[in-house]
């Protein structure tokens, strides 16, 4: 396979269609245009469906463009540190990351990670949507609790824990009366909390009297007393400790865990390795607690 060819063909692919990969190239589009028709010939392959006005990929294209576009893209990083002497980070490094971790903790990380690797181009997007890497351009994206995807490799390097908290003020009920609630989205239905405590386990009904969009509002909420939320315990700890919340129990759920995810391929660049090692420095153990003192340093 012709790799200049197929270097051409991602080149249109990644912008859209001849005319803009030939001004954002500097290329020629009659150029672009020809190498993409001689490996669609090579290939037996239609690459592109071809409109008046719109380049879209085919399903083909869509397949060859993900799997040889990072590929070549490592080629060309591979070829930049050998020739600048060695695997020093540098370039644009792009990185989606939940909404509650960025609140709390990526504007430190992504400070002192441009300290150390100054010649990394460092962009954070805020988001808890499943993005798509590839279509979207990432290089790693951090996730809670992600699904199974077998283009994706990773690790957590975070653990947390859901507890039920509420301000000293609100006297938890004794009998089956549902407790005020500040829950996160929905549709503000009354439900129950699994618990996990001291004294066993147990079951307490909630009624939500606020909702609110972020957990940052909710701890905020919970602390004038307007309700007892479910909470992660790194959110919460310090209030605990200085007695602002009290603890009612551990929710009965599966851990939260905190995954770096990045695509399924043998070299990694050196900007996304030397984040990972970065997230391996802050949090070593990945536990609640590293996150609640990191946070507070």
């Amino acid at each position: 396979m012709d790799l200049l060819a197929l270097a051409d063909f991602n080149l249109v692919a990644r912008h859209g269609g001849v005319g803009r990969a030939a001004r954002a190239s500097g290329r020629p589009k009659a150029t672009l245009s020809r190498r993409v028709t001689e490996l669609e010939a090579s290939l037996d392959l239609r690459l592109f469906e071809r409109g008046t006005r719109l380049l879209k990929l085919t399903e083909e294209g869509r397949a060859l463009h993900e799997r040889t576009g990072a590929l070549l893209a490592e080629l060309d990083e591979t070829a930049a540190a050998i020739a600048s002497g060695g695997g020093t980070p540098r370039g644009r490094l792009r990185i989606s990351a939940p909404l509650l971790f960025s609140q709390v903790a990526m504007g430190k990380l992504a400070a002192e990670f441009a300290v150390k690797h100054p010649a990394v181009r460092l962009e954070v997007t805020t988001e808890d949507r499943a993005v798509d890497m590839v279509e979207e351009g990432y290089d790693l994206v951090i996730r809670v609790n992600p699904e199974a995807d077998e283009s994706l490799v990773g690790r957590a390097f975070l653990r947390d824990r859901l507890v039920v908290v509420a301000s000293p003020d609100l006297g938890r009920p004794e009998d089956d009366r549902p407790v005020p609630a500040v829950v996160r989205g929905g549709d503000g239905r009354s439900g129950v909390w699994p618990l996990m405590a001291p004294g066993g386990r147990s079951r307490l009904a909630f009624e939500p009297v606020l909702t609110l969009s972020s957990l940052i509002m909710i701890r905020d909420a919970v602390r004038v007393g307007v309700g007892a939320a479910s909470l992660p315990i790194s959110l919460v700890s310090r209030d605990l400790a200085a007695g602002r919340l009290v603890h009612w129990g551990d929710v009965d759920a599966p851990e939260i865990a905190l995954w770096t995810l990045y695509p399924s391929r043998r070299l990694l660049s050196a900007r996304v390795s030397a984040f990972l090692d970065h997230l391996r420095q802050a949090f070593p153990h990945g536990t609640p607690d590293e996150l609640t003192a990191y946070v507070g340093s």
